[in-house]
């Protein structure tokens, strides 16, 4: 799940829940930041301009079978200035004659296709509830009248769990709208947190003033100089405590937006009356239209600039990948997407000629987990590379309690070969800052981070605008794994993950602030492979590999 909405005053900290904008006194990220080499640049980027100058002046792609990387998001705009030459185009369906030429069971498909909208193309999903309300109201009905032996069972269990977060939700998005997300008020007090422990260490006091921080000389230190910028922000507001801050942002998230309160805990609401198709028939094709870029495509235009961009043409930024083109599967609205929707795009995407699929979004619960694993599985068995983003809520995803799915380990057992989970890293100097700060981590279940802070890419309008998480430190992921399959196509997706994950520099061994908390910990312990991901280390690699 992402959510678009945008709050005011000092809550403009968090624009966005996939986002933390950074603070106007703090050193700016450099715009194309993610592209850059931390030797040739002093910034840590994926190292791609690099490789395009070091090494592939001379290994040119085939322009004529360009990688197809399936974006599964909220929309792309197809006609963006820096997007339309690389859109998708299926060529076997021509456009506008309300037939399905290809048989595929899409019709008119031109760049893919849109799960949430209704099949005469008149109405979109765009705001959606929550996955848990869904549980809510499916469990409710299966428990209306509770015997003995259900007490016992896990469905009952998690029908209790699942009722109170729900409660809860509804209660704190009860109000009269214009508040915000309960995962903006948990950002924001992060943020918080950890600006004023590192305030007070530098300061070495327990009693920060507006004055004492103001008089703090940071010496160039960009991370204190951003945490004097967030207390100073908050403290304009009258608020000098954590305490006084909590206050404020829980009464904010009680007040809720109205997308909250109307779409988000209501228990009312099926997005199937809008789409008409039968939740409960999964492998239904068919529903839904040709409209890719919906109601809202911040988000999926996002993340298709960072991947896909056109370089080197004039327009606001080069991508990472330059020869590549952009399937556009609309599947994610604001709220929680559905399962059958996301196995339905990743099998539209394999059969359909997808090498690569970015999945930037996520939830806590996923009722047909074993649908997505099916889809997931035919991608397996197909080749298809399956890259995802971890999450932003700062916590450790080893830890059972913590799910983000989709997620590469099968209900059946086992996990799957062709998944990389992506954590987020930041472009800031300092070496204890190389994780942002709200990634989700796991030493297991986290592969490999990727630039995800202060991203400058294509939104709607023909505009261009900053954004992070790890929804954007996974299409940075996604460039480097299509910028090599675009050199060497005759990698599997199996070995492509393990070059990646092999040439990704490594930090394992350095001391980093840990997301979500800000205590020390070796930046090896957040990842499998300890690093972060590399274009020109990966090419060269690749180099390697394909003389044996």
């Amino acid at each position: 799940m992402f959510n678009k909405k945008y709050v005011l005053g000092f809550c403009a900290l968090a624009a966005f829940n996939f986002t933390v904008i950074s603070n106007a006194n703090a050193q700016e990220a450099p715009k194309n930041w993610f592209n850059l080499d931390e030797k040739a640049d002093k910034t840590r980027g994926v190292s791609a301009e690099k490789a395009y100058t070091e090494l592939l002046k001379k290994k040119k792609a085939n322009k004529k079978k360009p990688v197809i990387v399936a974006v599964i998001d909220s929309g792309v705009e197809p006609d963006h200035p820096d997007l339309k030459k690389v859109m998708w185009v299926n060529k076997k369906e021509k456009a506008g004659n309300g037939i399905d030429d290809d048989k595929n069971g899409y019709i008119d498909d031109i760049n893919g296709w849109n799960f949430l909208g209704s099949k005469d193309g008149k109405s979109n999903v765009n705001s959606q509830t929550l996955e848990v309300t869904r549980e809510y109201v499916r469990l409710g009905k299966k428990f209306a009248t509770v015997s003995e032996s259900d007490k016992a069972s896990a469905d009952y269990k998690l029908y209790l769990k699942v009722k109170g977060e729900f409660e809860k939700g509804k209660a704190q998005n009860a109000g009269g709208g214009g508040g915000m997300p309960a995962e903006q008020v948990t950002m924001i007090k992060m943020m918080y947190k950890t600006s004023v422990a590192a305030l007070e260490k530098a300061l070495n006091t327990k009693e920060l003033t507006e004055d004492k921080v103001k008089a703090l000389d940071t010496k160039g230190d960009a991370e204190l100089e951003k945490a004097k910028g967030v207390y100073a922000q908050i403290a304009s507001n009258g608020i000098t405590s954590e305490k006084q801050l909590a206050e404020v942002l829980d009464a904010e998230a009680a007040k809720s937006s109205s997308s909250e309160k109307n779409y988000q805990y209501d228990d009312t609401f099926n997005s199937s009356t809008v789409v008409g198709d039968n939740p409960d028939n999964l492998q239904e094709k068919g529903y839904g239209n040709n409209n890719v870029e919906g109601p809202e495509a911040f988000h999926g235009t996002h993340v298709a600039g960072i991947i896909a961009a056109v370089r080197q043409n004039g327009e606001g930024i080069d991508g990472v990948a330059d020869n590549v083109v952009i399937m556009s599967l609309r599947a994610v609205p604001d709220g929680d997407e559905r399962d059958k929707d996301v196995a339905n795009a990743i099998f539209y995407a394999v059969d359909n000629g997808a090498q690569i699929v970015n999945m930037s979004f996520g939830k806590g619960y996923s009722p047909q987990k074993s649908y997505v694993d099916e889809a997931v599985k035919y991608a397996e068995k197909k080749g298809v590379l399956l890259i995802h983003a971890a999450g932003n809520e700062g916590k450790d995803l080893d830890n059972k309690d913590n799910n983000n799915f989709p997620n590469a380990y099968y209900l059946s057992g086992g996990k799957a070969t062709n998944w990389l989970e992506i954590g987020a890293s930041s472009w800031k100097g300092e070496n204890k800052n190389l994780p942002a700060n709200f990634s989700n981590y796991g030493q297991t279940k986290v592969d490999i981070f990727s630039p995800g802070v202060d991203l400058y890419s294509t939104v709607p309008d023909a505009k261009y605008g900053n954004a992070s998480g790890t929804s954007m430190a996974c299409p940075a992921a996604v460039g480097v794994a299509a910028l090599v399959l675009s050199r060497y196509p005759k990698l599997t997706a199996v070995e492509l993950k393990e070059i990646l994950m092999e040439s990704s520099v490594k930090y394992k061994d350095v001391d980093v602030k840990r997301p979500g908390k800000g205590d020390a910990v070796k930046f090896g312990e957040l990842s499998v492979s300890g690093g972060v991901i590399n274009a020109y280390e990966a090419l060269l690699l690749a180099e390697k590999r394909s003389k044996k």
